[in-house]
C-alpha cells in the first residue's frame, strides 16, 4: 500500500512563497539606501543644491553650485575617496525645492542635499540629518530708524511674512497672552517681503535672521535695515540624506563633527558668512551666534 504524505498547508505554502519574494525586495531596499555601495558602483555622488540659499547653496555668475554647504559636501567626498579607496568620484549636481528635496533623497535621485533644510524630528521619520551645522533665530527686519525693538513694539504695525512660511504662526505664539495687534502682509517670497518693509507698506519682516541677514546685504542701502527683536525660535540647519544608512550616517557625522573640533568648520563659516563672496563679492556679515558655536563645541543630529 503506498505511504500516503501529509496533507499540504495551503497557508504555510502560500506564506513560504510570499517570503521568498520579499527577500529580493528587501535586498534590493537594503542596496538602494547603501549609499557607499551605490557611489562605489557608480563612482559618482549627487548633490542636491538649492539655487538661491545665499551663503549656504547657490548659484554663483557661473551657474555654479557654491556655498558653505556645498564645501562641506565636497570633504565628505574627500572621505568617501579614502573610505572606497577611489581615486577620483565625479560630483553631480540636482537643483531641489523645499517641496521636492526629501523624496528626490528618498528615490535616490540625490545623495545628500548640501542646502538650507532644517532638522526636524518630524522629518527624520522620512530622512537622515548631520549634526547641525548651523543655528539661527526667527527674528523681525525693520528699518533702523523705525523704533521698532521687540515683539511689543508692532502693536497696530503690519509685519510682513513670507507665503508658506511659519513666522506669522511663530508670532502668534511669542504674544500669546498680550493680545497684540497686527496686520499680517504676504509676501510671494523673501524679496518680495522685504520690499514691502523698503517701500514703507510694512514695517517689520519676520524670518529666519540669517535670511534676513542676506536680504539686507543685498539690499540697495543695506545701513538703512538691522535685525532685531526676541527670537521667536531656534532653528537648526543640517545636511540631509537616505536614512537607515547606518555606514554612510556614521562617515558624514565623522567629518561633520571632525571638522567642528579642528576648527575648519568656523574658518569656512568665516569664508562664506563674514567675508565677500561670489558673485557679487557682498558680505553677508552675520557674525558666528552663541547657538552656533554650541553646535559646534557639542555635534548633534538630534533635531527639533
Amino acid at each position: 500500500m503506498p505511504k500516503l504524505r501529509p496533507p499540504v498547508s495551503f497557508g504555510a505554502a502560500a506564506f513560504a512563497v510570499a517570503f521568498a519574494l520579499l527577500l529580493p525586495h528587501a535586498a534590493a531596499q537594503a542596496q538602494e539606501n547603501d549609499t557607499l555601495a551605490k557611489i562605489k558602483a557608480s563612482g559618482a555622488i549627487t548633490f542636491g543644491y538649492r539655487e538661491s540659499s545665499f551663503g549656504f547653496s547657490y548659484l554663483d555668475g557661473n551657474l555654479k553650485p557654491v556655498g558653505y554647504s556645498i564645501e562641506i559636501c565636497n570633504r565628505i567626498v574627500e572621505a568617501v575617496k579614502t573610505e572606497l579607496k577611489l581615486p577620483a568620484i565625479e560630483i553631480k549636481y540636482q537643483a531641489v525645492t523645499s517641496a521636492n528635496r526629501m523624496p528626490l533623497v528618498q528615490n535616490g535621485t540625490v545623495d545628500i542635499e548640501c542646502g538650507s533644510t532644517t532638522n526636524l524630528v518630524e522629518r527624520q521619520k522620512q530622512v537622515a540629518f548631520s549634526p547641525d551645522i548651523f543655528r539661527y533665530n526667527v527674528r523681525m527686519l525693520v528699518k533702523a530708524d523705525s523704533g521698532i525693538k521687540s515683539i511689543a513694539d508692532l502693536q497696530g504695525k503690519t509685519v510682513a511674512t513670507t507665503s508658506g512660511t511659519t513666522s506669522f504662526r511663530l508670532l502668534r505664539e511669542a504674544d500669546r497672552g498680550r493680545s497684540l495687534e497686527v496686520n499680517n502682509l504676504a509676501g510671494k517670497d523673501h524679496s518680495d517681503s522685504f520690499l514691502l518693509v523698503e517701500t514703507g507698506r510694512a514695517q517689520a519682516f519676520v524670518l529666519d535672521d540669517i535670511l534676513l541677514a542676506g536680504q539686507i546685504a543685498n539690499a540697495r542701502n543695506p545701513k538703512d535695515f538691522i535685525i532685531t527683536g526676541e527670537s521667536l525660535r531656534t532653528e537648526n540647519q543640517s545636511l540631509m540624506f537616505r536614512k537607515d544608512d547606518p555606514a554612510f550616517k556614521a562617515l558624514v557625522d565623522r567629518v561633520v563633527s571632525g571638522m567642528m573640533k579642528s576648527g575648519e568648520m568656523e574658518k569656512l563659516y568665516a569664508k562664506w558668512f563674514m567675508s565677500p563672496i561670489p558673485p557679487k563679492g557682498i558680505n553677508i556679515n552675520y557674525p558666528l551666534n552663541a547657538e552656533t558655536k554650541e553646535a559646534f563645541a557639542n555635534p548633534s543630529s538630534k533635531g527639533i
